[in-house]
């Protein structure tokens, strides 16, 4: 039997430095969650969990007509660890693994997350994750063995951290989109002129 793997994406953030909630800014004609999110529901269909904290009311109604399900994660404020353990406990006992995506990652496309399943289906005990700029980070998947020592990590510790710590286990895919995430009115700016 193939092994099964939940995405989870992480749209918790107060999006301090933008000024407005990003999720909702429009990149290419829609709010730049529904672009991450159809990535993650055409790669997994129903074993998707947005996790919501700030703007939870706003951002709510994009997700009305999605097969994803949505964790609110009340805690948003103490940093992305807290809306990891948000969306880990959301992750079925029949699911063997978690992809963790980011919101505000709109150039990852639906292949670069094949890619990385792929690896990841040849190593399931594996930790896979995406390589950008010299740096390991997310989109990355983590096996089931990961979900306890990840939801030990607190405030702004993010998957990124863990990745360093577990850099034996890690097995990284090149994957150059990975380096665009939007924070700033700027960084929208420049994606927007480049493309």
């Amino acid at each position: 039997m193939s092994a099964s793997l939940h995405v989870i994406v992480l749209a918790a953030g107060g999006s301090s430095r933008f000024g407005s909630p990003k999720q909702l800014v429009r990149f290419n004609g829609r709010p730049l969650l529904h672009t991450v999110l159809s990535r993650a529901v055409e790669l997994a269909g129903h074993a998707v969990t947005v996790v919501l904290g700030a703007h939870a009311a706003e951002l709510a109604p994009l997700l009305r007509h999605s097969p994803a399900s949505v964790a609110f994660n009340r805690d948003w404020r103490d940093g992305m660890a807290s809306s990891l353990r948000t969306g880990l406990k959301s992750v079925g006992a029949t699911s063997d693994a978690a992809l963790i995506l980011l919101a505000d990652q709109p150039s990852i496309g639906v292949e670069d997350l094949r890619r990385l399943v792929a690896t990841w289906r040849r190593q399931p005990t594996a930790i896979v994750a995406a390589q950008y700029d010299g740096v390991t980070g997310v989109p990355a998947i983590f096996p089931r063995w990961c979900f306890e020592k990840l939801a030990r990590l607190s405030g702004d510790q993010g998957a990124r951290q863990f990745l360093r710590q577990h850099a034996a286990e890690v097995r990284r895919v090149p994957m150059p989109g990975a380096a665009i995430d939007i924070d700033t009115p700027e960084d929208l700016l420049a994606l927007e002129t480049s493309g």
